[in-house]
């Protein structure tokens, strides 16, 4: 396969380092970890000082993170605890009032491929080529739509597979179900830098099987209709 068919993504926000900062935000060792930066940048366009953000599946806590050193208010829930301040909670059931948050952020599982959780509850132990994936995503999309305050934003993170010589389109499958709920503000493009599949075994196993490295995830950027 010829070098220039491995192709590298330019994007509007590059993933940086964990830390923007001098203070923690999550934990960079957690599976599917959100980078603090792309965080920063949602809350600063679409929330001011004193607003409530939500994240659903709040992993290790880095949207926590980032809006108490916004000072914004914020509450994280997961159905895998990995800290106090975390809820545990299925995204599918958010229990907050109608109309009540002002900002949604969310870095959803993208198929069974990582695990996130020994809890067999857990979407991301459905694979995406499942329409019950989609399922069950969107039951948490109709959920951040109930939530979310009249014309708030929400941000969705979520990336495509290629596993085993099959390709699919998670976002792309995604996109319709959100669309329901949500009007379309801007599609980002997120490289990950300094992961594993930037190295040379991977850039030859992707000429020896011919497939392109998949070095970004999806930002949906959405208001609520």
């Amino acid at each position: 396969m010829a070098k220039d068919l491995i192709l590298e993504s330019t994007t509007l926000w590059d993933y940086p380092t964990q830390n923007y900062g001098d203070k923690p935000h999550g934990n960079n060792k957690y599976n599917g970890v959100t980078p603090a930066f792309v965080l920063w940048n949602l809350l600063h366009r679409y929330t001011k000082e004193g607003d409530l953000v939500v994240d659903p599946m709040c992993g290790s806590g880095t949207t926590i993170d980032v809006a108490k050193e916004l000072r914004r208010e914020v509450i994280g829930y997961d159905i895998n605890v990995t800290r106090p301040e975390i809820i545990k909670n299925d995204s599918r059931k958010i229990p907050l009032a109608d109309n009540s948050v002002d900002f949604v952020f969310i870095d959803s599982p993208y198929s069974d491929n990582i695990n996130y959780s020994d809890n067999k509850e857990c979407i991301g132990k459905i694979s995406c080529e499942k329409t019950e994936f989609y399922d069950e995503l969107e039951k948490t999309a109709s959920e951040i739509s109930r939530i979310l305050k009249p014309g708030k934003v929400m941000g969705w993170v979520i990336a495509d597979q290629w596993i085993k010589k099959k390709f699919t389109p998670v976002g792309f499958l995604l996109w319709p179900r959100l669309e329901k709920y949500f009007e379309a503000m801007d599609i980002i493009c997120l490289t990950r830098h300094n992961q594993t599949s930037n190295t040379g075994v991977w850039h030859d196993r992707a000429r020896k099987y011919n497939f392109y490295l998949r070095g970004f995830k999806y930002l949906f950027i959405m208001k609520k209709k």
